[in-house]
């Protein structure tokens, strides 16, 4: 058997497009028009999907699991990981300036959220945001409360499904400034607010934009999405728009969206083949998946 590889997600850097990023360091960039295809290990040659582990640490017991798991980890390391992460509010001494921001998904889809300053755009770029911008600046829990303050006050959300925000990939506004309409009304709502911490200071609003930078702007809309991959599966589409950790394949009947975490854990091989064997569910069907032969 070819030399399996085991993919960590996608990446995006703070220039550059999309890369995909393998362990040994290997990155593979990624373009409008390259073609991406691989295969997955069959059951009888590795082809199982184990836990990737927490913090760099690999999974002590190698677990298995889930192929429609997104994370990838099971229990113990899932638990770990959120333990030391921002969100679980156990790094209040982190020294680093944080931003807060606001993040426009489509119509009627807006969140807040922090990231630390070094970090420039990328988290809002990992996570799909189409439009947003900066709301304020200071240490790590001014910036906690104020989030906390932006939810209790306007109803703004500090997490949406990946689930919603394809959905509405279809339905963006053509023109920059209709994007940016909601984000801004919402933006002065938020600087009028009472109880901001004094040690956070407002931003005023300069919207980004991430329709050219996701390739969105003249991508097909997609018919469907892979709903997990499979022992002995493969993938293989043209890659036409990439938005947070999605990738928008064409393929023979249409394009089809792979959620690069769910990549996460497998043993992969290269493929060059075209064909698409994993269960994929169409858009405006059941819930359930459904498999390759049935839409394609």
């Amino acid at each position: 058997m070819a030399q399996a590889w085991r993919c960590s997600g996608l990446s995006w850097p703070a220039e550059g497009g999309p890369a995909l990023v393998w362990d040994r360091g290997r990155r593979s960039a990624l373009t409008w028009g390259k073609r991406v295809a691989f295969g997955v290990a069959p059951a009888g040659e590795g082809g199982v999907r184990r836990c990737v582990g927490a913090r760099g640490h690999a999974c002590p017991s190698a677990a298995a699991v889930p192929g429609r798991s997104t994370g990838a980890r099971c229990e113990e390391c899932a638990r770990l990981d959120r333990a030391h992460s921002v969100a679980a509010d156990t790094l209040a001494d982190d020294p680093r300036p944080y931003r807060v921001y606001l993040a426009w998904f489509g119509p009627g889809m807006t969140k807040a959220g922090i990231t630390a300053v070094e970090r420039g755009p990328a988290r809002l770029l990992e996570q799909g945001a189409v439009c947003f911008s900066w709301l304020g600046t200071g240490p790590l829990m001014a910036a906690r409360r104020t989030e906390e303050l932006l939810r209790a006050a306007l109803g703004v959300p500090d997490r949406i499904p990946y689930v919603r925000k394809r959905a509405l990939r279809a339905l963006l506004p053509r023109g920059e400034e209709e994007r940016a309409a909601e984000l801004a009304e919402l933006h002065a709502r938020a600087v009028a607010l009472g109880g901001w911490p004094e040690s956070l200071e407002r931003e005023p609003f300069r919207p980004v934009d991430h329709v050219r930078a996701f390739g969105l702007g003249g991508a097909p809309p997609a018919v469907g999405e892979v709903s997990e991959l499979v022992a002995g599966g493969a993938v293989s589409g043209e890659l036409v728009a990439a938005a947070g950790p999605d990738l928008h394949l064409a393929t023979g009947a249409g394009v089809v969206v792979l959620d690069t975490r769910l990549l996460t854990g497998w043993p992969l091989l290269p493929a060059a083949g075209r064909e698409l064997s994993v269960p994929v569910r169409e858009y405006g069907a059941a819930d359930d998946a459904v498999v390759q032969e049935g839409l394609f």
